[in-house]
């Protein structure tokens, strides 16, 4: 899964803040939740409506990039 398959940006939902697509959840959420030394479980009960492959879809994007 690409970005764009998991994250959209629209003017219309949150002012065009990056949130997990068919969701209003902000993908800041998810770095924030583990910020704060809480699980990726704690995330997702928090956050139903994110599905666990989109939050690893994310990640390994994110880690792709400095690796």
């Amino acid at each position: 899964m690409s970005p764009k398959d998991v994250i959209i940006l629209s003017p219309e939902i949150l002012g065009g803040t990056p949130v997990f697509k068919g969701t209003d959840v902000p993908v800041k959420t998810l770095f924030e939740t583990l910020r704060d030394n809480r699980t990726l479980e704690d995330y997702l009960q928090r956050f139903p409506a994110v599905d666990r492959r989109s939050v690893n879809s994310v990640l390994h994007q994110l880690l792709a990039r400095f690796a």
